[in-house]
């Protein structure tokens, strides 16, 4: 996917532009400083995609998504909350707010990068595959199916990983890095919440002092992630 990032902070763009190269199918065609160097580049290049800040001298980054005839597929990067009913409204992908790590930042540009497939693959040749909502996890020498929206949330242990499902007594032991789980089930609607635990946004029953509770679970939020996590749950459509 072609891309560019418009953000008025010369420390804004380079993180944008650091954290593009580090994504596989992206291709960063230019860094503007504001919206109207944004316009130009529209004119003269094919643009799939753009992480676009919000607060910007001149423009702001809503009214420049408001004004293309033609809009690529967009995500909001800032540092302001306040705007994120808006940006839906506008279809954005995704919201994501300053700083943002790499993983959420690869979360949205995986999002983005299914829609961008579905939208350029003809159904008449080649059809576009959803996404898988299960995986096959080893356990005990078996391959055991897991249906993702059954998970509540996750556990790392190490090089091991527990997973646990709704209805089940005990979690499933299986190995497997927290990263490539959270590739899998991220999609779905599940947020890394501690460099130790993954969770379900859908079986959240209540949240007090970065403690999320879960059925009979209590479970951490780290700091880092706290912020996030309210965010997405302030703001995410149904």
């Amino acid at each position: 996917m072609k891309c560019i990032v418009v953000d008025d902070e010369n420390m804004g763009r380079k993180l944008l532009e650091e954290n593009v190269r580090q994504i596989p199918f992206l291709e960063l065609v230019a860094s503007c400083k504001n919206a109207f160097d944004a316009m130009e580049v529209l004119q003269t290049h094919e643009v799939d995609l753009i992480f676009l800040d919000i607060q910007m001298p001149g423009m702001l980054g809503t009214q420049f998504l408001q004004a293309l005839n033609k809009r690529p597929l967009v995500i909001f990067v800032t540092a302001y909350d306040n705007y994120a009913v808006e940006s839906y409204q506008l279809d954005a992908v995704d919201y994501l707010m300053k700083p943002t790590s790499l993983e959420r930042f690869s979360l949205a540009a995986n999002k983005a990068y299914h829609l961008f497939q579905q939208s350029h693959t003809s159904p008449a040749t080649i059809p576009v595959e959803p996404l898988e909502d299960f995986f096959f996890a080893n356990v005990e020498y078996s391959l055991v199916r897991i249906t993702i929206p059954q998970i509540t949330h996750i556990e790392g242990l190490k090089d091991y990983v527990k997973i646990f499902i709704e209805g089940e007594k005990r979690p499933i032991l299986t190995k497997m890095t927290m990263k490539g789980l959270e590739a899998k089930v991220g999609p779905h609607g599940f947020m890394r919440v501690h460099k130790s635990f993954i969770v379900n946004l859908r079986r959240i029953e209540s949240i007090k002092q970065l403690r999320i509770k879960i059925g009979t679970y209590d479970i951490p939020v780290s700091d880092a992630h706290g912020a996030e996590l309210m965010e997405i749950l302030n703001h995410t459509r149904p």
